[in-house]
Protein backbone atom coordinates (compact mmCIF):
# COMPACT_ATOMS: atom_id res chain seq x y z
CA UNK A 1 0.00 0.00 0.00
CA UNK A 2 1.30 3.45 -0.93
CA UNK A 3 0.05 6.62 0.77
CA UNK A 4 1.00 10.14 -0.32
CA UNK A 5 0.52 12.97 2.17
CA UNK A 6 0.17 16.63 1.23
CA UNK A 7 -0.37 19.35 3.86
CA UNK A 8 1.66 21.76 5.97
CA UNK A 9 2.46 19.07 8.55
CA UNK A 10 3.07 16.27 6.07
CA UNK A 11 6.14 14.82 7.81
CA UNK A 12 4.30 14.50 11.12
CA UNK A 13 1.41 12.81 9.34
CA UNK A 14 3.80 10.44 7.56
CA UNK A 15 5.38 9.39 10.84
CA UNK A 16 1.98 8.64 12.38
CA UNK A 17 0.81 6.69 9.33
CA UNK A 18 4.05 4.70 9.21
CA UNK A 19 3.45 3.64 12.81
CA UNK A 20 -0.09 2.53 11.96
CA UNK A 21 0.85 0.83 8.67
CA UNK A 22 4.43 -0.43 9.07
CA UNK A 23 4.36 -2.32 5.76
CA UNK A 24 3.08 0.62 3.72
CA UNK A 25 5.11 3.10 1.72
CA UNK A 26 4.23 6.54 3.12
CA UNK A 27 5.72 9.58 1.39
CA UNK A 28 5.15 13.31 1.19
CA UNK A 29 4.18 15.09 -2.01
CA UNK A 30 7.69 16.55 -2.30
CA UNK A 31 9.24 13.07 -2.65
CA UNK A 32 10.74 12.18 -6.03
CA UNK A 33 8.14 11.55 -8.73
CA UNK A 34 8.78 7.81 -8.90
CA UNK A 35 8.15 7.53 -5.14
CA UNK A 36 4.84 9.38 -5.08
CA UNK A 37 3.26 8.21 -8.34
CA UNK A 38 0.72 5.39 -8.52
CA UNK A 39 -0.38 5.79 -4.92
CA UNK A 40 -3.23 3.78 -3.46
CA UNK A 41 -4.37 6.65 -1.25
CA UNK A 42 -3.91 10.39 -0.98
CA UNK A 43 -4.17 12.09 2.41
CA UNK A 44 -4.28 15.74 1.43
CA UNK A 45 -5.26 19.33 2.17
CA UNK A 46 -5.62 21.61 -0.87
CA UNK A 47 -3.59 19.34 -3.16
CA UNK A 48 -1.97 20.71 -6.33
CA UNK A 49 -3.44 19.68 -9.66
CA UNK A 50 -0.25 17.87 -10.70
CA UNK A 51 -0.43 15.53 -7.70
CA UNK A 52 -3.84 14.29 -8.80
CA UNK A 53 -2.81 14.09 -12.46
CA UNK A 54 0.05 11.68 -11.82
CA UNK A 55 -2.07 9.11 -9.99
CA UNK A 56 -3.46 6.14 -11.94
CA UNK A 57 -4.72 3.63 -9.38
CA UNK A 58 -6.21 5.52 -6.46
CA UNK A 59 -8.54 3.63 -4.15
CA UNK A 60 -9.49 6.64 -2.05
CA UNK A 61 -8.72 10.25 -1.14
CA UNK A 62 -8.76 11.46 2.45
CA UNK A 63 -9.34 15.20 2.86
CA UNK A 64 -7.37 16.35 5.91
CA UNK A 65 -9.99 18.81 7.06
CA UNK A 66 -13.74 19.19 7.39
CA UNK A 67 -14.16 21.53 4.42
CA UNK A 68 -13.89 19.91 0.99
CA UNK A 69 -14.57 22.93 -1.23
CA UNK A 70 -10.90 23.40 -2.19
CA UNK A 71 -10.47 19.70 -3.00
CA UNK A 72 -13.66 19.49 -5.04
CA UNK A 73 -12.58 22.56 -7.01
CA UNK A 74 -9.19 21.07 -7.92
CA UNK A 75 -8.99 20.38 -11.68
CA UNK A 76 -8.47 16.73 -12.47
CA UNK A 77 -10.12 15.36 -9.34
CA UNK A 78 -11.17 11.86 -10.45
CA UNK A 79 -14.92 11.30 -10.28
CA UNK A 80 -14.60 7.55 -9.76
CA UNK A 81 -12.51 7.66 -6.58
CA UNK A 82 -14.28 7.89 -3.20
CA UNK A 83 -13.48 10.96 -1.12
CA UNK A 84 -13.76 11.06 2.66
CA UNK A 85 -13.23 13.98 5.01
CA UNK A 86 -12.53 14.60 8.67
CA UNK A 87 -15.75 14.71 10.65
CA UNK A 88 -15.17 16.56 13.92
CA UNK A 89 -11.87 14.70 14.67
CA UNK A 90 -11.38 16.83 17.76
CA UNK A 91 -12.27 20.14 16.09
CA UNK A 92 -15.75 20.49 17.65
CA UNK A 93 -14.54 21.39 21.14
CA UNK A 94 -12.19 24.27 20.16
CA UNK A 95 -14.82 25.50 17.70
CA UNK A 96 -17.40 25.57 20.49
CA UNK A 97 -14.94 27.49 22.68
CA UNK A 98 -14.42 30.07 19.93
CA UNK A 99 -18.11 30.56 19.29
CA UNK A 100 -19.01 30.72 22.98
CA UNK A 101 -16.32 33.36 23.45
CA UNK A 102 -17.77 35.31 20.53
CA UNK A 103 -21.32 35.17 21.86
CA UNK A 104 -20.18 36.29 25.31
CA UNK A 105 -18.07 39.05 23.73
CA UNK A 106 -21.20 40.69 22.37
CA UNK A 107 -23.64 39.59 25.08
CA UNK A 108 -21.48 41.14 27.83
CA UNK A 109 -20.71 44.27 25.74
CA UNK A 110 -16.96 43.66 25.55
CA UNK A 111 -16.99 45.10 22.04
CA UNK A 112 -18.35 48.36 23.48
CA UNK A 113 -15.87 48.35 26.37
CA UNK A 114 -12.91 48.16 23.96
CA UNK A 115 -14.06 51.38 22.32
CA UNK A 116 -14.88 53.01 25.67
CA UNK A 117 -11.42 52.19 27.02
CA UNK A 118 -9.76 53.92 24.06
CA UNK A 119 -11.66 57.08 25.10
CA UNK A 120 -11.02 56.56 28.85
CA UNK A 121 -14.76 56.46 29.43
CA UNK A 122 -16.28 54.65 32.44
CA UNK A 123 -19.74 53.59 31.26
CA UNK A 124 -21.07 50.27 32.60
CA UNK A 125 -23.58 48.49 30.35
CA UNK A 126 -26.53 46.45 31.64
CA UNK A 127 -26.28 42.67 31.31
CA UNK A 128 -29.39 41.30 29.57
CA UNK A 129 -31.08 38.08 30.54
CA UNK A 130 -29.67 35.19 28.51
CA UNK A 131 -33.23 34.21 27.69
CA UNK A 132 -33.45 37.46 25.72
CA UNK A 133 -30.36 36.67 23.65
CA UNK A 134 -31.34 33.99 21.10
CA UNK A 135 -28.45 32.60 19.06
CA UNK A 136 -28.86 31.19 15.57
CA UNK A 137 -26.50 28.48 14.29
CA UNK A 138 -26.53 27.85 10.54
CA UNK A 139 -25.17 24.37 9.85
CA UNK A 140 -25.89 21.39 12.10
CA UNK A 141 -23.30 18.84 11.07
CA UNK A 142 -21.09 17.16 13.66
CA UNK A 143 -19.35 20.41 14.58
CA UNK A 144 -22.38 22.69 14.27
CA UNK A 145 -24.51 20.42 16.46
CA UNK A 146 -21.82 20.38 19.14
CA UNK A 147 -21.54 24.18 19.01
CA UNK A 148 -25.31 24.59 19.24
CA UNK A 149 -25.58 22.29 22.25
CA UNK A 150 -22.65 24.01 23.97
CA UNK A 151 -24.43 27.36 23.65
CA UNK A 152 -27.64 25.81 24.90
CA UNK A 153 -25.90 24.40 27.96
CA UNK A 154 -24.46 27.87 28.59
CA UNK A 155 -28.02 29.13 28.98
CA UNK A 156 -28.74 30.74 25.62
CA UNK A 157 -31.86 29.90 23.59
CA UNK A 158 -30.44 28.30 20.44
CA UNK A 159 -32.06 28.01 17.03
CA UNK A 160 -30.35 25.76 14.50
CA UNK A 161 -30.80 25.63 10.75
CA UNK A 162 -29.82 22.96 8.26
CA UNK A 163 -30.71 22.00 4.71
CA UNK A 164 -32.67 18.96 5.90
CA UNK A 165 -34.59 18.41 9.11
CA UNK A 166 -32.60 17.65 12.28
CA UNK A 167 -33.57 16.79 15.84
CA UNK A 168 -30.97 17.91 18.39
CA UNK A 169 -31.55 17.98 22.13
CA UNK A 170 -31.68 21.52 23.48
CA UNK A 171 -31.80 23.12 20.04
CA UNK A 172 -34.84 24.56 18.25
CA UNK A 173 -34.16 23.07 14.82
CA UNK A 174 -35.36 24.59 11.54
CA UNK A 175 -34.82 23.74 7.88
CA UNK A 176 -35.78 24.99 4.45
CA UNK A 177 -36.35 28.57 3.31
CA UNK A 178 -39.06 29.27 5.86
CA UNK A 179 -36.86 27.90 8.61
CA UNK A 180 -33.97 30.13 7.59
CA UNK A 181 -36.23 33.18 7.67
CA UNK A 182 -37.40 32.22 11.16
CA UNK A 183 -33.84 31.91 12.49
CA UNK A 184 -32.63 35.14 10.88
CA UNK A 185 -35.59 37.08 12.19
CA UNK A 186 -34.81 36.31 15.84
CA UNK A 187 -31.05 35.79 16.20
CA UNK A 188 -29.27 38.46 18.24
CA UNK A 189 -26.08 36.60 17.37
CA UNK A 190 -25.85 34.54 14.18
CA UNK A 191 -23.18 31.84 13.81
CA UNK A 192 -22.41 30.54 10.31
CA UNK A 193 -21.00 27.01 10.16
CA UNK A 194 -22.25 25.86 6.77
CA UNK A 195 -20.05 24.21 4.13
CA UNK A 196 -19.05 26.11 1.01
CA UNK A 197 -21.39 24.86 -1.72
CA UNK A 198 -23.20 26.35 -4.70
CA UNK A 199 -26.25 26.76 -2.48
CA UNK A 200 -24.47 28.43 0.46
CA UNK A 201 -21.97 30.64 -1.38
CA UNK A 202 -22.94 34.26 -0.71
CA UNK A 203 -25.91 33.10 1.39
CA UNK A 204 -25.56 36.03 3.76
CA UNK A 205 -26.12 38.79 1.26
CA UNK A 206 -27.61 42.25 1.84
CA UNK A 207 -31.15 40.91 1.92
CA UNK A 208 -30.50 38.22 4.51
CA UNK A 209 -28.29 40.44 6.66
CA UNK A 210 -31.20 42.91 6.72
CA UNK A 211 -33.46 40.16 8.09
CA UNK A 212 -31.44 40.06 11.30
CA UNK A 213 -32.79 42.17 14.17
CA UNK A 214 -31.47 45.71 14.56
CA UNK A 215 -28.19 45.56 16.48
CA UNK A 216 -27.60 41.86 15.78
CA UNK A 217 -24.08 40.42 15.68
CA UNK A 218 -22.39 37.91 13.40
CA UNK A 219 -19.79 35.20 14.03
CA UNK A 220 -18.30 33.38 11.04
CA UNK A 221 -15.87 30.54 11.75
CA UNK A 222 -17.29 28.41 8.91
CA UNK A 223 -16.40 29.42 5.35
CA UNK A 224 -15.45 32.83 4.02
CA UNK A 225 -17.59 32.47 0.93
CA UNK A 226 -20.79 32.30 3.01
CA UNK A 227 -20.83 36.06 3.53
CA UNK A 228 -20.89 38.85 0.98
CA UNK A 229 -18.15 41.09 2.42
CA UNK A 230 -19.37 44.26 0.71
CA UNK A 231 -22.88 43.71 2.04
CA UNK A 232 -21.51 43.03 5.52
CA UNK A 233 -19.50 46.26 5.51
CA UNK A 234 -22.58 48.16 4.42
CA UNK A 235 -24.67 46.54 7.16
CA UNK A 236 -22.07 47.39 9.83
CA UNK A 237 -21.68 51.05 8.92
CA UNK A 238 -19.04 52.73 11.08
CA UNK A 239 -18.76 54.60 14.37
CA UNK A 240 -19.87 57.86 12.77
CA UNK A 241 -22.85 56.25 11.04
CA UNK A 242 -23.69 52.89 12.67
CA UNK A 243 -25.41 50.41 10.41
CA UNK A 244 -28.03 47.75 10.96
CA UNK A 245 -25.55 45.31 12.55
CA UNK A 246 -23.64 45.96 15.76
CA UNK A 247 -20.50 43.93 15.07
CA UNK A 248 -18.85 40.82 13.68
CA UNK A 249 -16.24 38.26 14.71
CA UNK A 250 -14.71 36.77 11.55
CA UNK A 251 -12.27 33.88 11.32
CA UNK A 252 -12.56 32.91 7.64
CA UNK A 253 -12.50 34.96 4.46
CA UNK A 254 -13.03 34.64 0.73
CA UNK A 255 -9.29 35.32 0.23
CA UNK A 256 -6.79 34.02 2.77
CA UNK A 257 -4.57 35.36 4.14
CA UNK A 258 -6.83 38.38 4.34
CA UNK A 259 -5.14 41.08 2.20
CA UNK A 260 -3.62 43.94 4.19
CA UNK A 261 -5.72 46.49 2.32
CA UNK A 262 -9.02 44.76 3.09
CA UNK A 263 -11.21 47.22 5.04
CA UNK A 264 -12.25 44.51 7.50
CA UNK A 265 -8.84 44.82 9.20
CA UNK A 266 -9.45 48.41 10.25
CA UNK A 267 -13.19 48.34 10.79
CA UNK A 268 -14.05 49.46 14.35
CA UNK A 269 -16.86 46.92 14.68
CA UNK A 270 -15.03 43.88 13.33
CA UNK A 271 -12.68 41.46 15.09
CA UNK A 272 -10.47 39.46 12.72
CA UNK A 273 -8.81 36.17 13.66
CA UNK A 274 -6.55 34.28 11.20
CA UNK A 275 -8.51 31.04 10.56
CA UNK A 276 -7.70 29.67 14.01
CA UNK A 277 -11.14 28.85 15.41
CA UNK A 278 -10.67 25.07 15.23
CA UNK A 279 -7.17 23.81 14.43
CA UNK A 280 -7.09 20.16 13.43
CA UNK A 281 -5.50 18.19 16.32
CA UNK A 282 -3.21 15.51 14.91
CA UNK A 283 -4.13 12.89 17.53
CA UNK A 284 -7.87 12.89 16.84
CA UNK A 285 -7.49 13.36 13.11
CA UNK A 286 -4.93 10.60 12.60
CA UNK A 287 -7.16 8.06 14.36
CA UNK A 288 -9.96 8.92 11.96
CA UNK A 289 -7.68 8.72 8.90
CA UNK A 290 -6.34 5.34 10.03
CA UNK A 291 -9.89 4.05 10.44
CA UNK A 292 -10.75 5.28 6.93
CA UNK A 293 -7.74 3.58 5.36
CA UNK A 294 -8.37 0.31 7.19
CA UNK A 295 -12.00 0.36 6.07
CA UNK A 296 -10.98 1.02 2.45
CA UNK A 297 -8.51 -1.87 2.54
CA UNK A 298 -11.07 -4.22 4.11
CA UNK A 299 -13.78 -3.23 1.63
CA UNK A 300 -15.97 -1.92 4.42
CA UNK A 301 -18.47 0.92 3.86
CA UNK A 302 -17.37 4.44 4.74
CA UNK A 303 -19.26 7.73 4.77
CA UNK A 304 -18.05 9.50 1.63
CA UNK A 305 -18.36 13.05 0.36
CA UNK A 306 -21.14 13.73 -2.15
CA UNK A 307 -19.50 16.06 -4.70
CA UNK A 308 -22.82 17.34 -6.05
CA UNK A 309 -23.85 18.45 -2.56
CA UNK A 310 -20.41 19.84 -1.75
CA UNK A 311 -19.95 17.97 1.53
Amino acid sequence: MKIVVHNDSARRWCAALEDAFPHAAVVTSDAPAEARQNADYLAVWKPPEWLLAEQTRLKGIVNLGAGVDALLATPGLPDNVPVVKLRDAGMASPMADYVLYGVLHFYRSFDAYVRLQSDARWAPRPVPDKADWPVGVLGLGAIGAHVAQTLSRAGFPVMGWSRTAKDIDGVDCHHGDAGLDAVLGRARTLVTLLPDTDDTRGLMDAGRLAQLPEGATLINPGRGALINEAALLEALGDDATPGHLRGALLDVFATEPLPADNPLWQHPRVTVTPHTSAPTPLSGAIDQVIDYLRAFEAGEPVSTVTPAAGY
